[in-house]
């Protein structure tokens, strides 16, 4: 006899995870990577120079531009959240570092969001667990709450979640405001009006962040599986066409806000599709180790792939996939998947058998532990030059940088290392079966790792991947640094000679009105039809000490006034 669903729980394996420790690990991912940083080439500082220009009123706040240059996405909301926690913020506080706090935000909006569209979810009563002939199954809310724990450690699982997680560009506020959406849509069953609220925000604000054809496509794949979502379920509210009706309400707001601001973009005519072994890697690697599981959840569930539960984020999967093969921007369209694809893999979790619970594990134990040592042997071989052959590459890769030591970064990682230790002594312990315990250690090793590095390897990730040493020693060559012409620079370069050497930078033109000049090396055919170089001499040509092929040569005007 074939079982309404695979899901076979008892109530002792729908244990939630402990608050306090589920806390602790969402503070342990969220803040590192925000603090103590310089703003990273290149989205992460691009995305910081049109903050920075609406901040001291350089730009339009309709229409943001750096140096003439509008931004390569079409958005909108998240260059005001950073300039308007820049014009906010005290003086003490850095404006990059102001700026990144409304992203602090956005990320646990992403995390939250997603916690909540899976137990959503999984209140279903197709995504429910097999009644035992003499009870002592889980209880429909207990088991929510255990799948949406493993569904937001599949989320901090992924490993292309990191990074673009922490960086102050729009596809972090289209990443919340995805869950967001997520999340609407999936508790529409059970809180409506509170679902529409949350609807709305969600796709306006995705609408404000460059997403307008996403959000339209995520709310009208939504309409049509609630039309469908017919089964009989006593704490459901209003009829499915009425849930139907609010998702579409919902949609008609954010669509005339993109269309009256004029947001609408076609990426798609121009795009040549990347090439199958480049797309497979990166959906392989980026997406680890959320996407097997995802498979496993589709083979398990595949007499129910029409319920809610497995629609509904399977079709914002197939938006952000199919986005990610004809747009230019792969990552970070693939970054929208995220959510729903964790909730995918949060469902494979209670069909599980043990054999392929400690495959998981013990991969996870193997693979980042390596990393973790690794990470600390490296540091201290910069600390102690012991072993000598890490400091040594260090060194050559990235060429004047002066290591130094934080006592308080030290103590988080050992902290962190010890943490990490004791979980992996409870997980290889016998304790009862829940089912989130599969993901523990994947969730937690990916946090440990991004831990450690942006504690103890900071100060290296910094130099190298910071604009601030090239702006640097440029100003160094400059009696005073102020007005300067760029000539070929990318946004990012202009956005750090902006910021880090505060230079009041300006398009050449033939003729000169400033006395410096930065040309972007090697020098292009066009440039000596864009500006004369016979009215500037060449003072040096000045390299970006971690980057061999990213130089700026710096010009003197001949005839100073």
């Amino acid at each position: 006899m074939n079982q309404p669903t695979p899901a076979i729980v008892a109530h002792d394996a729908a244990r939630r995870l402990p608050r306090v420790a589920l806390y602790l690990f969402c503070l342990a991912y969220v803040v590192p990577g925000f603090l103590g940083r310089e703003p990273w080439k290149s989205a992460d500082i691009t995305g910081f120079g049109y903050m920075f220009e609406l901040a001291r009123g350089s730009s339009s706040w309709m229409s943001p531009t750096l140096l003439g240059q509008p931004p390569e996405f079409d958005a909108l909301l998240p260059y005001w959240l950073g300039a308007w926690a820049m014009k906010l913020a005290p003086a003490w506080i850095a404006p990059d570092l102001a700026a990144r706090i409304p992203f602090i935000f956005l990320l646990v909006l992403t995390l939250t969001a997603t916690w909540y569209g899976v137990y959503y979810l999984a209140r279903s009563p197709q995504a429910q667990p097999v009644q035992f002939a003499f009870g002592g199954e889980a209880s429909p809310a207990d088991y929510a709450r255990a799948i949406a724990d493993g569904g937001l450690l599949a989320l901090v699982a992924c490993l292309g979640l990191a990074q673009f997680s922490h960086e102050t560009t729009p596809s972090l506020a289209q990443l919340a405001f995805t869950a967001t959406s997520f999340f609407g849509i999936a508790a529409m069953r059970y809180r409506p009006w509170q679902a529409c609220i949350a609807l709305t925000a969600g796709l306006v604000g995705l609408v404000m962040s460059g997403g307008p054809s996403m959000a339209m496509l995520f709310a009208l794949g939504g309409i049509l599986i609630l039309l469908l979502d017919r089964h009989p379920d006593p704490a459901a509210q209003l009829h499915p066409a009425l849930r139907a009706g609010l998702v579409a309400i919902a949609t008609v707001i954010p669509a005339v806000l993109a269309t009256w601001l004029g947001l609408w973009q076609w990426r798609i005519g121009n795009t040549i599709p990347h090439e199958a072994q480049t797309l497979l890697r990166l959906l392989v690697w980026f997406t680890w180790p959320a996407w097997p599981l995802a498979l496993w959840t589709l083979w398990r569930w595949r007499l129910q792939l029409a319920s809610r539960h497995v629609a509904l984020p399977l079709w914002f999967v197939a938006v952000a996939v199919v986005t990610t093969i004809v747009t230019p921007s792969s990552d970070r369209s693939l970054l929208l998947a995220l959510p729903a694809l964790a909730a995918l893999a949060a469902f494979a979790l209670p069909t599980f058998s043990r054999s392929g619970s400690a495959l998981i594990d013990w991969f996870s134990l193997l693979f980042f532990s390596v990393c973790a040592i690794t990470i600390w042997v490296i540091w201290l071989s910069l600390q102690t030059g012991i072993p000598a052959k890490p400091a040594a590459n260090v060194a050559r890769l990235a060429p004047g940088f002066v290591n130094s030591f934080s006592l308080t970064a030290f103590i988080v990682a050992l902290l962190a290392t010890i943490a990490w230790a004791w979980l992996v002594r409870w997980r290889t312990g016998r304790h009862p079966q829940v089912i989130w315990k599969s993901l523990v250690l994947p969730a937690s090793g990916t946090a440990l790792c991004w831990l450690l590095l942006m504690t103890l390897w900071l100060p290296a990730l910094d130099y190298a991947r910071s604009y601030a040493p090239l702006v640097h020693n440029v100003a160094k060559l400059m009696d005073m640094p102020g007005c300067v012409e760029e000539l070929g620079l990318t946004r990012a370069q202009v956005a750090a000679f902006m910021y880090h050497g505060n230079m009041d930078v300006r398009q050449a033109d033939v003729a000169p009105s400033c006395p410096w000049l930065l040309v972007a090396a090697p020098i292009q055919p066009a440039a000596h039809i864009s500006i004369d170089l016979r009215r500037w001499l060449e003072v040096a040509n000045v390299r970006r000490p971690s980057d061999k092929d990213e130089n700026v040569i710096l010009y003197r005007r001949a005839d100073p006034k």
